[in-house]
């Protein structure tokens, strides 16, 4: 009599010819795919069905990303908020500051019968690109002749003094940045009072002052600004801050170097200010007369 297996237990392929038909067809699905393309057509349908799926995976964690983005948002803005009107209140404060010092300086300027300062014209002026010898710090600028500049004239920036115009075209004007080996500006130290000539090293980022005594009281960080006794750039515009003091008795001056504090080499708008009003004229050196010799008793 034989014996059957009931239908729960019926058997069937083994495991290993299964793994054997599954790996052929799966090589077999490979090959069509790379070398016929056959599968491309399945693939799309089979992404797009796909495509809510994962769409429905990804709402948990793209929805926390939301939600914390919001907040983080939020928080960023009342920040950035309270410091803008923290700011805000400062710069009132130091306006209303400057207001009364102004009053206070014309005031004792009428008393004392100084000179009152001429507010000193300007022209927004834009940086287009730099001059063709790369050993020179020169920058061309969108205004010329045809807008008023001349050669002489300071070229500003938000910050400070970036440079002076050294030649006019009817269009166009070539700036040379205080960071030109041949470009010198009187300075003043605003801590002292010291007046001293900033030149140019050729380097963006450094600038030296020159004959400077080893007694002359200088420190890393004095801040240095325009003297305004050259009759080009108006006095107090910033220019400069001390990084670096040597004092060496073997050598006659100081060897003081200075960071310029206006985007000499970054940045795009500056401003080309007026001609500085009329000084009065130098008076003509006279010849010193020799001394007489006294006669002798005859």
């Amino acid at each position: 009599m034989e014996h059957t297996p009931p239908p729960l237990f019926r058997t069937g392929p083994t495991p290993l010819a299964r793994l054997m038909i599954f790996a052929m067809l799966s090589t077999v699905l490979l090959i069509a795919d790379a070398r016929f393309n056959y599968l491309t057509t399945l693939r799309q349908i089979t992404a797009v069905i796909v495509y809510p799926l994962q769409r429905l995976a990804a709402a948990p964690t793209a929805m926390g990303g939301r939600i914390a983005d919001f907040f983080v948002t939020h928080s960023s803005l009342r920040r950035d908020n309270e410091r803008l009107i923290e700011q805000s209140l400062e710069l009132a404060t130091a306006a209303q500051r400057t207001t009364a010092l102004h009053k206070e300086n014309a005031h004792l300027r009428g008393l004392l019968g100084v000179r009152e300062q001429v507010p000193v014209p300007s022209i927004a002026a834009e940086i287009l690109y730099a001059a063709r010898d790369p050993f020179a710090r020169k920058v061309m600028i969108d205004r010329g002749l045809q807008h008023d500049i001349e050669s002489g004239r300071p070229v500003v920036d938000h910050v400070g003094v970036i440079g002076q115009v050294t030649r006019a075209y009817p269009w166009l004007s070539e700036v040379t940045l205080i960071t030109d080996k041949g470009h010198l500006v009187p300075v003043l130290n605003v801590r002292t009072g010291f007046r001293a000539v900033l030149a140019g090293t050729g380097d963006d980022g450094k600038l030296e002052l020159r004959f400077i005594p080893l007694s002359a009281d200088f420190q890393i960080g004095d801040q240095l600004v325009t003297s305004g006794i050259d009759g080009v750039y108006p006095p107090g515009l910033p220019v400069a801050q001390v990084t670096q003091v040597e004092r060496n008795t073997a050598y006659l001056f100081a060897g003081i170097t200075s960071k310029p504090l206006a985007g000499v080499n970054a940045g795009t708008q500056v401003l080309v200010l007026g001609p500085l009003p009329a000084q009065p004229e130098r008076p003509a050196d006279t010849p010193a007369t020799p001394p007489q010799k006294k006669r002798g008793r005859s």
